[in-house]
């Protein structure tokens, strides 16, 4: 093992890192894999994926800890930073036969100390409930296929539901469902709620409430990920044909689209106060497009192969102050700030909490956000003022000019991708982090769009549903060949003979879907280090630490500056002293 700066060669795996926090460190202690530790032959299996819950006991120690490992799910009791892991003794460990466990996500609104739910996506596309603490199995949906026979690709909690989850699959589809309804004896039918460029949404038919209530239809060929904004109501998807499409997810409205410089996307996480969205994918970088003025602001290059995983870092957020004379926004302006999802850092809401009750003075905020890659690197990134909001003239003529074309769209194009919602062209490029009003009021009158489709007597998210879409053969994900330029011209369907046309490669790039590289600053990581063997495949930061995981089954925790206790660092050394020994 080599630390920072130490090793002579490249592939050399780092166990420290310094930014301008300080330094962060690997906890070996804190480790977390199989019982038996062995590296996992990742072979054909699927990615390694790992959920947090905290069960808000009295103990203290309330954080809980889900991976799986090819057929394999194991729920552990997670220490962190404080104590080191305990493999011996999961809370619950299953394995599968016949099918992998993909991906799960617990419901924090309804955990306890004596219960949780999680949910747990399959290789053949079912997606059972299960409560790890009661070793319960409560509920199978998709049991028998009837619904979709992709794998699944994502699945989330729909934010402030006890009982509603929403599912994507490689097949393209996403649908929602309730937890106290059944999927039937028979395959769905469907009939259309709303129709857009490249998407469709369609609603169950059925005498009797049943599973799932919405079917989506998104893009073509896998749906590769997606994620809620912090304040639940809108929806930001990824998909194998290069678009980040985000949609109202109340009105089923489609907000904005972009389309990736090349390749599939795999990955998309919000900022955490919603004013922007990161995606990582097969062009080995990461974009970051601005929800407010649904356009490109800038790209990052520092990975080399695919990006696999990128989330913000809510803890470690910049506050300064600046010249008053800059700020033109009012102090309605940051409340947004104020609110940075819910899970933050206390210090960093207290300062934005101060910085917000200083009228004279401007809040100047640093997002940082994190990518891990195929390549076996993490790299942090940051994203300041000078690229958010940049000074006229900009230093770019060509970025300049993009921006300025970015309110009437080229021909060919949806207009709706460049526009914010309620508004025929996007506002001038604001001086604070500030999102107008305007634009959340008027997006969320679109909701009646809704009532007038759905039957009575049932909630407004209990009768979203999603539209049917014939089987479709791309199994072999992330190949890069799935890109937008291999639709098949043999499809029949209208709606996707519509995105074919929509979304040709050589027509979307030069336009704010596709910015050239040289029309968008190009950010540089702060650091790019080689962390694994394998190809990560997760990436959370908390608040003493940050999580990271790749595909040999290794859940690795880093310390945070200031953050990891002293007797940590007294077991590090006595265990290198120890492996000095044997080898003398």
């Amino acid at each position: 093992m080599a630390t920072e700066g130490g090793g002579k060669e490249m592939n050399e795996i780092k166990t420290q890192f310094t930014t301008r926090e300080g330094l962060y460190k690997l906890l070996p202690h804190s480790e977390y894999s199989r019982p038996n530790r062995v590296p996992f032959n990742s072979q054909g299996s699927n990615p390694v994926r790992v959920s947090f819950v905290n069960l808000n006991d009295q103990s203290g120690n309330g954080d809980r800890l889900c991976f799986n490992v090819g057929r394999e799910l194991y729920f552990y009791i997670y220490k962190g930073v404080r104590k080191a892991a305990d493999l011996s003794k999961p809370i619950d460990k299953r394995i599968y036969k016949g099918t992998q466990p993909t991906c799960h996500d617990f419901n924090h609104l309804t955990a306890t100390a004596e219960s949780v739910s999680l949910l747990v996506g399959f290789s053949a596309g079912q997606v059972q409930l299960i409560d790890p603490i009661k070793k319960e199995t409560s509920k199978l949906f998709n049991e028998e296929r009837l619904i979709d026979k992709s794998r699944v690709t994502c699945v989330k909690w729909v934010p402030g539901s006890e009982s509603l989850f929403l599912v994507a699959h490689s097949s393209g589809n996403m649908y929602l469902y309730n937890v106290e309804h059944t999927c039937g004896t028979t395959a769905p039918h469907y009939q259309l709620l709303k129709q857009g460029e490249s998407f469709a949404v369609h609603t169950c038919k059925s005498k009797s409430t049943r599973n799932p209530l919405l079917k989506w239809t998104v893009g073509e060929g896998a749906l590769n990920e997606f994620a809620f904004s912090p304040d639940g109501k809108f929806l930001a998807c990824v998909s194998q044909d290069g678009f980040l499409r985000v949609f109202n997810f109340d009105s089923v409205e489609l907000h904005g689209t972009m389309k990736s410089y090349f390749g599939g996307l795999l990955c998309v996480c919000w900022s955490p106060d919603g004013k922007y969205i990161v995606t990582g994918g097969e062009d080995d970088l990461v974009t970051v497009w601005s929800f407010v003025d649904c356009r490109v602001i800038a790209r990052g290059h520092g990975h080399k192969s695919w990006v696999s995983v990128v989330a913000f870092d809510p803890y470690t957020t910049s506050v300064e102050e600046g010249d008053p004379m800059e700020f033109s926004g009012s102090d309605e302006d940051f409340q947004d700030l104020l609110h940075f999802g819910r899970d933050r850092a206390n210090s960093t809401q207290s300062r934005l909490s101060k910085r917000n009750s200083t009228d004279s003075r401007p809040v100047s905020v640093t997002y940082r956000f994190g990518s891990v890659g195929q390549d076996t690197q993490l790299c942090l990134w940051d994203l300041t003022e000078d690229i958010l909001f940049p000074h006229q003239p900009l230093s770019r003529a060509r970025t300049h000019t993009n921006v300025m074309n970015a309110t009437s769209p080229p021909a060919g194009s949806n207009g709706n991708s460049v526009t914010t919602p309620g508004n025929s062209v996007p506002p001038p490029l604001p001086r604070s982090n500030s999102l107008p009003h305007s634009a959340v009021s008027n997006a969320g009158s679109k909701s009646s769009v809704m009532d007038g489709a759905i039957a009575s007597g049932v909630s407004k998210f209990a009768t979203l549903s999603l539209h049917d879409r014939k089987e479709r053969h791309h199994e072999k994900d992330h190949k890069r060949n799935h890109s937008m330029g291999h639709i098949s011209s043999k499809s029949s369907d209208k709606l996707n003979l519509v995105t074919k046309t929509k979304t040709d490669p050589a027509k979307t790039l030069g336009t704010p879907l596709c910015p050239r590289m040289e029309d968008v600053p190009l950010l540089e990581p702060l650091i790019c280090k080689k962390i694994a063997h394998e190809r990560l495949t997760v990436l959370i930061f908390l608040e003493d630490c940050i999580v990271t995981a790749c595909q040999e089954g290794f859940i690795c925790t880093w310390g945070r500056p200031g953050k990891v206790p002293a007797e940590h660092f007294c077991r590090q050394e006595d265990r290198m002293q120890g492996v000095l020994q044997d080898q003398n």
